[in-house]
Order: structure tokens, then sequence, then C-alpha cells
């Protein structure tokens, strides 16, 4: 087994804190274990689409005065039906949009939501 060391903010120490608590996780290395293994399930899901893509993507943010998401909304308009924005406390935005694209199209705009860094938390529900 390979040994890595990697330098984390203190709010991604205390997540992965609250993963190893709530997995019953004997320390953070098998808290991090766990957590590349739910990633590797949530690509190989995202790999397997095909077909008409549609459902509801739902982003939290705390980039409130960063405009990286009305950008994002702006390149792949074409895709999304119908947007929401709500603020939230401590200055976090939340976005609802539903989508309906190719594969193509969806998996570029997961990848770019994906490699800003900026989302606190995303999750897609697939309506089929």
């Amino acid at each position: 087994m390979a040994i890595i060391s990697i330098s984390l903010p203190d709010e991604a120490v205390g997540s992965l804190e609250r993963i190893q608590g709530l997995l019953g996780l004997s320390g953070r290395s098998e808290a991090v274990r766990a957590s590349i293994r739910m990633a590797e399930a949530e690509m190989k899901d995202m790999e397997r689409i095909d077909g008409d893509v549609e459902g509801v993507l739902i982003i939290v943010h705390s980039a409130h005065g960063d405009q990286w998401i009305g950008m994002l909304q702006h390149r792949y308009e074409q895709m999304i039906r119908t947007q929401l924005h709500s603020h939230l406390q401590n200055r976090k935005c939340l976005e609802v949009m539903i989508l309906s694209s190719g594969p193509d199209e969806f998996k570029s705009m997961m990848n770019e939501v994906y490699r800003t860094g900026k989302a606190d938390y995303v999750k897609f529900v697939r309506s089929r």
C-alpha cells in the first residue's frame, strides 16, 4: 500500500473526521479510502450514462459573489429547462436546475462543475 501526504484545509479535515465518525472507521486513512470508493462509484455511474438525460441538478456553493455559476448556466442554457436560485444561511446559495440533454453535453457540464471546485454539494437525480 502506498503512503501519500496531502494538505487539506481545516474544513476538509472536519469533513473527513465526520465521515470517519459516521461510518465508524478507526482512522482518517480509512475515511479517505471510503471517500475514494464513494467518488469512484459516482464516476462509474456518470460513465454509464447514455441516451437522453433528464433530471434535477442540485448545487450548494459558498461563492456568493463569484459569477462562476452564472457563467456555467449561460454556457449550458440550451439544456437547462428551469432553474431556481435561493440564498441560504452563511452566505451559501442553492441552485436547482431541471436538465434535459444528450449524454456528452451533460457529462461536459458535470465535469465543469466538479473541476471548478467551487461547489460544496452536487447531486444529480435522474428521472429514469
